[in-house]
């Protein structure tokens, strides 16, 4: 298995580099009850991938709720998009990403083999356009003819064609440069590019390296994180009833997040090379402008999703349109809305 380099951020929130090896070996003996009655998930090992510095697994062990009766595998991926790569290729069960990696996703080979099954609705702060310390771009429309570093068919790719249409430009008017995160955040110090389309800790570093906020994309994104599995997941009595019983667990332990602020600012400042009380400050403004929770596709619509989609077709970024529902799962509605509170 390749080694997949861990680094700033993510979600969200995306080919394959490579696997990291298992972080979690909290295999137990146990049984979960599911409407098809007691499956045993003794021998069941999930794969979970994750973006950024795997914040979902630290909530767990922060909450007491890494006791699974069933192995989690955790890996690390610099985004969304590498977590469906590594899905269609089966080599994960589970991962969370921004909007944007199943559209592209579907249309890739073996597409069919990831689904949309719920929603991690979240805020949309520090996804940003940000400018290097000295640059004397002011607006957005100073950009054209420049070089904009963003990360390809993530949050960042969107938003970053939005605030140029916005103001009257389009794709062709600037000079994109695709990179990952850090690399982003690497030619953008190094002058190497005039601005970044990014988010996480790209966007917390570039501002701890002098960079502004040239526009925020708070307002562009609907702050919904898709929640995708395997096909074959999904049709695996004993990994449907593990994904269940996982997304259970992080709901909750977003809940002790909200309710243990400071706890959970330390761990998120110690991973993110970040002072405490910037990292304080930051989870209760994201908390506060929209609560991190999962809900059930039942209790929502693909509307946001399917802008996207559409946009992109618009402007030849996707060749095919993009019907949302097509990738979306119900399979797993009725259980989540019994055990998501």
């Amino acid at each position: 298995m390749k080694k997949l380099s861990i680094v700033l951020f993510s979600f969200g929130l995306f080919f394959l580099l490579g696997l990291t090896g298992c972080v979690s070996n909290n295999k137990t003996s146990g049984k979960t009850e599911t409407k098809a009655g007691n499956v045993d998930l003794s021998n069941v090992t999930l794969k979970v991938g994750q973006t950024g510095w795997g914040s979902n697994e630290e909530a767990l062990k922060a909450a007491g709720l890494s006791n699974t009766p069933y192995k989690v595998d955790y890996s690390v991926f610099q985004g969304g998009n590498l977590i469906l790569e590594a899905m269609t290729s089966g080599h994960i069960d589970f991962g969370i990403t921004s909007e944007i990696p199943p559209i592209f996703s579907s249309l890739s080979k073996n597409g069919e083999q990831s689904k949309v099954i719920a929603i991690q609705q979240s805020n949309t702060l520090q996804q940003e356009l940000v400018v290097p310390k000295g640059s004397k771009i002011k607006t957005v429309a100073d950009l054209k003819g420049k070089k904009v570093a963003y990360v390809n068919s993530t949050t960042a790719h969107y938003f970053l064609l939005k605030m140029l249409q916005e103001v009257g430009l389009t794709w062709k008017d600037i000079t994109p440069v695709q990179l990952s995160t850090a690399d982003g955040l690497t030619a953008l110090i190094g002058g190497n590019v005039d601005a970044l389309a990014s988010y996480g800790n790209a966007i917390l570093a570039a501002h701890q390296n002098g960079a502004k906020t040239l526009a925020s994309a708070q307002h562009i994104l609907s702050g919904n994180f898709p929640i995708n599995v395997s096909a074959s997941a999904i049709d695996d009595p004993a990994k449907h009833a593990a994904i269940v019983d996982y997304i259970e667990r992080l709901n909750k332990a977003y809940n002790w997040q909200r309710k243990h602020p400071d706890e959970w600012a330390k761990i998120v400042a110690a991973n993110t090379k970040q002072p405490f009380k910037q990292a304080l400050e930051t989870f209760k403004e994201g908390e506060k402008q929209r609560p991190t929770h999962v809900i059930p596709l039942s209790e929502t619509n693909t509307h946001s999703e399917q802008d996207i989609a559409d946009v992109f077709f618009s402007v030849k970024l996707i060749q095919g349109k993009v019907d949302v529902p097509s990738f979306w799962s119900h399979a797993f509605d009725k259980e989540l809305a019994k055990v998501i509170k």
